[in-house]
Order: C-alpha cells, then sequence, then structure tokens
C-alpha cells in the first residue's frame, strides 16, 4: 500500500512538470514574439515627402517616403526611405494664390490638398497601419544654411538675379525630366490648368494614435525581416574634446516662430530627434532631449517690400536625469519651404531673399513700350509687349493688332510687377511646429561635464 501511495505521487508530480513543460513550449514563443515589436507614441513626428507627381483631386493616392529615420528610445524604428501611402481626402481653397494668380491671368481655382497617410510599408512589402493627423500646406523643402554676405553694388545685385532666372530657365529644357518640367511650364503660360502635388513636396505629420512596429533582429536578412532596429550603424558626428565637447544635434522645433507672432524674448525649445553617439557608441544625448532658447529679434514685415525679420539662438541642454548642460548652439541648418526662399546669416538671423526690385520692372516697361516704335516688325513687337501676362495676353497681344491694346497689356504687367515687387507688404519669416533643425552644439566650460553615461 505504501509503494502504490508513492507511485501516485510520482505519477501526480510527473504529469505536473509534463504540462509545465508543454505549456512553455506554447508560451515560449508568444512571449518572444511580443518582444520583437515597438511602439512609436503619440505625437512623434514623421517628416514626408512626396516620391512622385499625384492628381490634385479627392480619393488620389500618394505615394510617398521617409525624408530623415525615426528614433524611439534611442533605437532606430523607422529608416529614411522608408515607404507610405496616403490618400487625399479634402482639397481647401488658396484664396492667396488665387488672387495672385488672377492678377497674372491665370483663372485657375488653386486648392490646398489635405493628405491623410494611413499606410507604411515594411521592408518585406507587408503593409502597417497608420494614423496620424492630416497632412496640409505640403511644400518643397530646402536647407537653410548661413551664407556669406552679399558683396558688390546695389547694381551689380540686381543684375545678378536675372542671370540667376535666365539659369533656372535653361535648366527647365536640359537638366533630367525635363519633358515634364517643359509640359507644366507650357501648362503655367494658359489661364486654366489642371493641378497636381509635385514630386519631392513634403509634410511633417505627427502621429495621432500608438504605431506598433513588428521589429526583427538586425542579424536577420533583409527578404525576412519586417523593419529592422536598433541603434544607428555608424556614431552620429561627434568631436569631443578634453574640456569642451562639441554635438551635431538634429531636432524638432517645439513652437511656432513667426517675424509677425513672435517677441523679443519670448522663450523656444526644440527636441533632439536623433541620438548622439561617443566613439564608443554610448549614448551620451539621448533622443528626446530638450535644447532651450529664446527669440532674440523678431521685425514683422513691412510695406514697400520691408521682409520681416527673425533672430534666435539656443543656449541650454537638457538631458533627463542630468544636470542641464549651458551650451553655444550654433544653427547649422534649417528646413524651409521653397515657396518662402530664406536667408540667414552666421549670427542666426533669418529673413527672406533678397527679391530683385528693379531691373525685371524696368525690362517689362521697355518691352510695354515697343510696339510704338516705327521700325516694322508690328507682330513681333506685340508679341513681346504682351506676352508678360503669359500666353492669354499673347494670343490678345498679337491677334487684335492693335499696339495700343498690346502696349497696354504690357504696361499692365509692368505695374503688377512693381506692386508685388516694390509696394506690397514683404514676406514674413515663419517656421511652423516640427520644423527640422540642426546645430552644432559646444558645451561651456562653465557647464558640469557628462560622467555618467546612459546605458
Amino acid at each position: 500500500m505504501p509503494i502504490n501511495r508513492v507511485e501516485t505521487i510520482a505519477l501526480i508530480v510527473g504529469i505536473r512538470l509534463s504540462f509545465g513543460m508543454v505549456l512553455g513550449i506554447f508560451i515560449w514563443p508568444c512571449a518572444h514574439c511580443q518582444s520583437l515589436s515597438i511602439t512609436i507614441p503619440i505625437g512623434t513626428p514623421l517628416p514626408i515627402k512626396a516620391v512622385s507627381p499625384s492628381a490634385m483631386r479627392i480619393g488620389e493616392q500618394v505615394r510617398a517616403e521617409l525624408m530623415y529615420p525615426v528614433y524611439v528610445n534611442d533605437e532606430l524604428v523607422l529608416p529614411e526611405n522608408t515607404p507610405l501611402n496616403g490618400t487625399i481626402t479634402a482639397l481647401d481653397a488658396d484664396r492667396s494664390r488665387r488672387i495672385h494668380a488672377r492678377l497674372r491671368g491665370d483663372s485657375t481655382p488653386f486648392h490646398t490638398p489635405v493628405v491623410r497617410f494611413d499606410q507604411l510599408v515594411a521592408v518585406d512589402g507587408s503593409i502597417i497601419a497608420v494614423t496620424t493627423y492630416a497632412a496640409t500646406n505640403g511644400a518643397k523643402i530646402y536647407r537653410v544654411v548661413p551664407t556669406p554676405p552679399r558683396t558688390g553694388s546695389f547694381l551689380s545685385r540686381q543684375l545678378s538675379d536675372p542671370k540667376q532666372v535666365s539659369k533656372s530657365f535653361i535648366a527647365t529644357f536640359t537638366e533630367p525630366d525635363k519633358e515634364d518640367r517643359f509640359k507644366q511650364f507650357i501648362y503655367s503660360q494658359i489661364p486654366w490648368h489642371p493641378e497636381r502635388i509635385e514630386r519631392e513636396t513634403a509634410w511633417t505629420v505627427e502621429t495621432s494614435a500608438p504605431l506598433i512596429i513588428p521589429t526583427q533582429p538586425q542579424t536577420q536578412s533583409s527578404d525576412e525581416a519586417g523593419i529592422v532596429t536598433g541603434r544607428p550603424p555608424i556614431p552620429t558626428e561627434i568631436t569631443a574634446g578634453k574640456h569642451e565637447p562639441t554635438w551635431l544635434i538634429r531636432a524638432y522645433l517645439s513652437d511656432d516662430i513667426s517675424s509677425l507672432t513672435s517677441k523679443s524674448g519670448q522663450a523656444i525649445s526644440a527636441r533632439v530627434a536623433e541620438p548622439i553617439l561617443d566613439s564608443e557608441g554610448s549614448v551620451v544625448v539621448p533622443q528626446g532631449s530638450v535644447i532651450l532658447g529664446a527669440v532674440t529679434q523678431a521685425k514683422p514685415a513691412r510695406s514697400w517690400g520691408r521682409a520681416g525679420v527673425l533672430r534666435f539662438r539656443f543656449h541650454q541642454l537638457e538631458i533627463h536625469g542630468q544636470t542641464p548642460l549651458n551650451v553655444d548652439a550654433v544653427v547649422n541648418g534649417i528646413d524651409s519651404s521653397q515657396s518662402s526662399a530664406m536667408i540667414m546669416n552666421s549670427e542666426g538671423e533669418v529673413k527672406p531673399k533678397p527679391q530683385n526690385k528693379v531691373v525685371i520692372p524696368i525690362i517689362l516697361a521697355a518691352l510695354a513700350s515697343r510696339p510704338f516704335d516705327g521700325d516694322g516688325g508690328a507682330l513681333v513687337k506685340n508679341g513681346a509687349a504682351s506676352g508678360g501676362l503669359g500666353l492669354i495676353g499673347f494670343i490678345v497681344g498679337t491677334a487684335a493688332g492693335q499696339r495700343n491694346i498690346a502696349a497696354g497689356i504690357g504696361y499692365y504687367s509692368a505695374a503688377v510687377s512693381i506692386y508685388e515687387r516694390i509696394i506690397r507688404r514683404g514676406k514674413e519669416v515663419t517656421f511652423p511646429h516640427n520644423t527640422r533643425l540642426e546645430f552644432q552644439t559646444t558645451v561651456r566650460l562653465s557647464s558640469p561635464m557628462i560622467h555618467d553615461r546612459l546605458p
């Protein structure tokens, strides 16, 4: 009887152990699978640019890709050029552009597209659902960098702008994709033309819900992996002197700043977008750290073409769990829309690029007077005078056969140019929330040094 009791107890223990082992076999892979994912939090900026033109109509698909990598907790989650898909959900009237176009004889009802990106394409081609806020006010992006002061006389500076315009016009017919650019140039000359979202139009949208990204170890081949994550393959540029470490910090502006609405002394901040690593691969400035600064000068635009001026500087770096560092931050570059081309000096002052105010109106006025010359060739002279109003002006000016009509169209074009370049209010300097900035940041000698490296 005791033997049977022992055997019974042993049998029960064995069954329990076997059940536990079997349960562990099924549970372990699930736990392992859960560990191979990462969550991008709400409000994470996604810098996106279109990779191909899209017709501007509701329901049209927009193909795009990430302009910059996305990090979460110092880990690379979405690499640069990750594909995304979106859809045009609405077309808002662009009233300012419509008014400007009417003055030029263009009756196109211009719109601002509202795009919502809802799909992210993994390396293996699988689709990951994304929830973002709507993207509006897209524009081509170029990098504003400090430039040397302009030299030469006033006249030489004015003459340099028509030369640049001529080079850009020639590039329309010589650089790659010239067929498409030529077609768009012809469209721009007619009084009504189709709209589209141009290639490289850019937006910065924020995630409106947590985004769960399935990940795979970096050792796995790209044919099998979803989104490959991990530390950056190459440490971010860093020159660490013994006393004054210097870092190249990339960050997103946390505030809207503008020459129209900002005030001198207004506090501003930016959030670090990419972790800074030392030569050993240790994180010294985590992603998500905050760099603080202030607006030092803000002057609104005024009439007679006087542009707004905005100057700001950053002076302190806040790293979670550490004493704030006093820094000298020199802005190396700012992403800005090409439609409002900016220039920046070495002191961080930003203002719109000076526009030619003299030469082009003089040229248009001279062409407008050509029909009154008595040396023959009326058709050519009428066409030259009326061509300033685009194709519709050229057709009316030449078909009418009346020099007064052709000259009137020409003088009207010159008057519009004078108003836009000399009389009307200048352009404001505006950098919206999530504008991408790049700093060369040097820790001051008075700041405490970083001794405790982050894991």
